[in-house]
């Protein structure tokens, strides 16, 4: 049996390290550490001799104090400096958490998004956070919501179940973009019994018109599932990793999938998606495990 010197010195000491865990948590990871995760591959169907930097952001979440418009501002200047051929934004540049102390205004985001450079532009997509804080798009079942304006104000090219042809070098490739699959949450409100979503995979990839190489952008991974060979890669975010994640292992995912498609890059039946850990931080403001992280992704 412990003495009381020994069960008061035990019990300071996890008190300590749970504070010390719980600001980490709460303080550091989320707020001040970034990370940048790079992968490197040449998935089936990608044109030999073709080599592209993708530098991809996903999940700001902007708010105050967890995602300010100076910390935004710190990420674009740290994608910057990692030479990307394209930068694609993945979605969910609204504040993901009500535990917050003041909402960063889309124009404010948007300006810092804007600094954002790259050869072949910045070409973002929405997440279902952009669409649920918009009442008048939840009301009326469609958009343009005020993310896509804020986006598409500052130059950024908003993709809304829509693929373009690119170049690099004389080789082209297709960016694909799908509308979030969450879009129009479920409410009584708006006799609307089930959570839809606005994406149309067969429609988008039916605008391609030849044999080059397809990179989708699609917020929730879940679509993937779907996905035909066609497609190279399959770039998403949403799940932030899970968020908190321990010996590889994560509480929760908000994927129907569980933990199937929760990080990192998937290899199922020769086709290939890479799910971002994310920036920013939903429901609550804790990441552990998970580091904020920029992705690049060097294709061939």
């Amino acid at each position: 049996m412990l003495g009381r010197r020994a069960f008061l010195k035990l019990f300071g000491g996890s008190v300590f390290g749970l504070m010390a865990l719980g600001g980490y948590a709460l303080g550091y990871e989320p707020v001040i550490r970034l990370d940048v995760t790079r992968y490197a591959l040449t998935p089936p169907g990608w044109t030999p001799g073709l080599k592209l930097r993708i530098v991809a952001l996903a999940d700001f979440h902007a708010c105050e104090p967890w995602m300010t418009a100076e910390r935004i501002g710190s990420i674009c200047a740290r994608a910057n400096e990692l030479g990307g051929d394209i930068i694609v934004l993945l979605g969910d540049y609204t504040s993901g958490t009500d535990l917050i102390t003041g909402r960063v205004d889309h124009r404010v985001w948007a300006a810092q998004l804007a600094t954002l450079k790259a050869p072949l532009g910045v070409h973002a997509i929405l997440g279902n956070h952009d669409w649920w804080h918009d009442a008048a798009a939840q009301r009326s079942g469609r958009g343009p919501t005020f993310s896509h304006r804020a986006l598409g104000g500052v130059g950024i090219e908003v993709y809304s179940n829509r693929s373009a042809r690119l170049e690099k070098d004389g080789q082209g490739f297709w960016l694909a973009g799908l509308e979030d699959q969450l879009a129009l949450r479920r409410s009584i409100r708006w006799k609307r019994p089930f959570t839809q979503g606005l994406h149309d995979l067969g429609g988008t990839l039916a605008q391609i018109t030849d044999d080059a190489p397809v990179i989708l952008l699609a917020h929730e991974p879940d679509v993937f599932p779907d996905v035909p060979p066609r497609v190279s890669l399959t770039l998403s975010g949403h799940t932030h990793g899970g968020q908190v994640r321990v010996f590889g292992w994560s509480p929760y995912s908000p994927s129907r999938y569980g933990d199937r498609y929760v990080y990192g890059h998937i290899i199922e039946e020769e086709r290939h998606i890479i799910v971002s850990g994310g920036l920013g931080c939903s429901i609550m403001p804790v990441r552990f495990g998970v580091p904020p992280e920029i992705v690049v992704i060097d294709m061939g």
